[in-house]
């Protein structure tokens, strides 16, 4: 009896140990497929979207459009909010360059003081790309893609004089005073309005590119000036703001007002005859341009301009079934 079950018994170890090695190979396979897995997630590059404001339509559509051209080409991105805060600024990059992002879409809150930032990012090897807004240094980001602020208020000021005559009186409201689209679309306005010395600016004040600052410092401005005729403001948030002012004030139907950006509010304000002009930024354009500019640089490219122009367009309701969207149509 002994003799007859003895194989039986090495046929049952047999087959348990079959399983076993079954079984580690299967495990051994699972294994190597989920390292495999988390690989590939490890070598995914990462870029970073950081953006003055996100208080602003115009900004939302300017770092979502970035984050979505940076996902299509392959990249983990993720949007920082400076909050118009150049200290807020400082900590998203001592975030982002210790976690070893590998670029920078870049909306700079200031001109002079977010240098440091981009010259931290560039001491750690990481491309920095500005979007909108410029630096005032040339040596520090890869490239700026930036509207021309100038040659669009130049447009804006001629169609300007044209609407409200050589004659009469404005107020202008200004964005932040550390921003040198401020002070380029100002100076632009001002190299054509300038030239008709009856054209009289009442009244000049920052309002900090923002919509409800706008609405109190024009309520504020319309006390002491009532007899205005227009209001020239240095984006389209702010015009929004002016525009506000003037119908609680019951002045909407006699001031006309001016923006610039291209923002989807004023261009349907624009259509309905309430709003009078403005530039048309693209910053889809900008935000697209940024992106794939550091996706070539990832991959390679080195020679890239300082500064990308992208041309401004005056909106009117002329033309403004051309437009929407933050572009044409």
């Amino acid at each position: 009896m002994i003799i007859k079950r003895f194989p039986l018994v090495l046929l049952s170890l047999f087959l348990g140990l079959s399983a076993v090695l079954a079984g580690c190979e299967r495990g051994e396979q699972g294994s190597t497929a989920t390292s495999a897995e988390e690989s590939t997630t490890a070598k995914q590059k990462r870029v970073a979207v950081v953006i003055s404001t996100l208080n602003n339509p115009w900004f939302v559509v300017l770092a979502e459009t970035a984050r979505d051209r940076a996902q299509e080409l392959g990249y983990k991105a993720t949007i920082f909010d400076s909050q118009n805060n150049p200290a807020k600024e400082s900590e998203h990059y001592d975030n982002i360059v210790s976690s070893g992002y590998d670029a920078i879409l870049f909306n700079p809150t200031d001109a002079d003081g977010s240098i440091a930032n981009v010259r931290k990012a560039k001491t750690a090897d990481i491309p920095v790309f500005c979007m909108d807004r410029e630096l005032n240094a040339n040596d520090v980001a890869v490239s700026q893609i930036l509207s021309d602020n100038y040659s669009g208020t130049v447009a804006l000021g001629q169609y300007f004089v044209k609407q409200v005559g050589k004659k009469g009186k404005y107020i202008e409201l200004l964005g932040l005073v550390g921003d040198n689209n401020t002070w380029n679309r100002s100076k632009g306005f001002h190299s054509v309005v300038d030239r008709f010395p009856e054209l009289e600016m009442v009244a000049q004040q920052s309002a900090d590119f923002d919509r409800a600052k706008a609405l109190e410092v024009t309520e504020s401005l319309l006390q002491s000036n009532p007899d205005i005729d227009a209001v020239f403001a240095g984006n389209d948030a702010m015009a929004m703001g002016a525009y506000q002012a003037l119908v609680a004030s019951g002045k909407s139907d006699t001031v006309k007002v001016f923006g610039f950006d291209g923002a989807d509010d004023v261009v349907k304000l624009i259509a309905e005859g309430k709003i009078t002009a403005t530039g048309m930024q693209f910053p889809k354009v900008m935000a697209k341009t940024a992106a794939e500019s550091a996706d070539a640089y990832i991959k390679g490219k080195r020679d890239f301009p300082q500064k990308t122009p992208v041309a401004v367009e005056l909106v009117t309701q002329e033309n403004v079934s051309n437009y929407g969207d933050y572009g044409r149509n």
